[in-house]
């Protein structure tokens, strides 16, 4: 059993410590929070030992009632990997630690890439990740974006992306993000930081990429344009992604019309949080006009890359491939029965 401790029980923290728990040869140890607010008290009442993150706040957890198994540093010392789920910078901040346990850390896509080994994605690079010490599985958005490029390159090529993202302005519970009335280009400078974050995972990628930022809170929508080597039929493409492991390619007519149909589909079909693992495609945006191939895709940014984590996970400690850790990731989670079997497509 791969012990695993989470450093950061957020919006990222709590799903991938559910996430780790579900899986056939993973465990978790615990995890750490700075204050005792009501995710630190989900954490126990989920059976989760808990960590202090910073000393000098360990007496506010007692006058809250919450009992401590120890401090970060204990948290780390434990653990054959911790996945570091805190604030970006905070992530580069600790990796300090991490080297000093010699414990092997998984970062998250706010914290810059220099600061790691490797960017990781699952579907495009895998076995780079192997044996490394800290790794940094890309944001959102560069997930999403990264598992659309590597089906692509692989079996047509790709010569050049363009792609436009219509982001959420803050999650559900991030009451103090906005925009609240307004259309943001984000940034207003071209090109947005989701090209280049790309490229650490595709170095030799020709990609342009634009931001904007939208008075909502439910998921990421993309316009993407991708150039590829070969002239294939739409209907091979929509094959193509929907063969693949973490793409759900929506089929026409059962109203899944935008990202709150897509969230109450989650619900409905039991995920737990509503939470969307998989690119969702619609299926019917898939356009090829000669080599040009032109789609929408949404992306749920709290939770597409859970499972990234958990592959990430066992990367570092060559615990499996990338097709046998993908399979076992995905089966424990529930992805395997995913969102297109829920919606009768194959």
């Amino acid at each position: 059993m791969i012990s695993v401790g989470v450093n950061g029980y957020g919006t990222i923290g709590k799903r991938v410590a559910d996430a780790v728990r579900a899986q056939p040869d993973m465990r978790v140890v615990g995890v750490a929070k700075t204050r005792p607010n009501f995710e630190a008290r989900g954490a126990v009442n989920e059976g989760y030992d808990l960590y202090a993150a910073i000393e000098e706040r360990k007496p506010r957890f007692a006058e809250a009632g919450i009992d401590l198994a120890g401090d970060v540093e204990d948290l780390v010392a434990a653990s054959d990997v911790v996945v570091d789920a805190c604030p970006s910078g905070v992530g580069a901040e600790n990796a300090k630690l991490y080297r000093e346990y010699d414990t092997p850390a998984i970062l998250q896509g706010g914290e810059d890439a220099g600061v790691v080994d490797v960017s990781f994605n699952a579907r495009a690079n895998y076995a780079e990740a192997t044996d490394a010490d800290l790794v940094r599985v890309v944001s959102c958005n560069t997930t999403g974006l990264s598992r659309l490029v590597a089906p692509l390159r692989d079996a047509y090529g790709v010569e050049k992306v363009r792609a436009t993202l219509v982001r959420r302005g803050g999650d559900p519970a991030q009451s103090g993000r906005g925009p609240i009335n307004d259309i943001l280009p984000d940034p207003v400078s071209l090109p947005s930081h989701h090209g280049p974050d790309v490229k650490t995972v595709f170095p030799d990628l020709d990609i342009d990429t634009l931001g904007l930022k939208v008075p909502a809170t439910l998921m990421h929508m993309h316009s993407v344009n991708v150039t590829l080597e070969a002239e294939p039929s739409a209907d091979a493409v929509r094959d193509l992604l929907a063969d693949e492991r973490r793409t759900f390619v929506i089929p026409a007519g059962i109203g899944l019309d935008g990202a709150g149909a897509l969230k109450e589909f989650a619900q409905d079909a039991g995920r737990p949080r509503a939470d969307v693992w998989e690119n969702c495609i619609w299926g019917e945006s898939v356009t090829v006009e000669g080599s040009d191939l032109y789609l929408f895709q949404a992306i749920h940014q709290e939770s597409d890359v859970v499972p990234e984590n958990v592959d990430a996970i066992r990367a570092v400690t060559g615990a499996a491939d990338a097709a046998e850790s993908m399979a076992k990731t995905d089966e424990a989670m529930g992805l395997d029965a995913g969102l297109g079997a829920a919606a009768g497509a194959r």
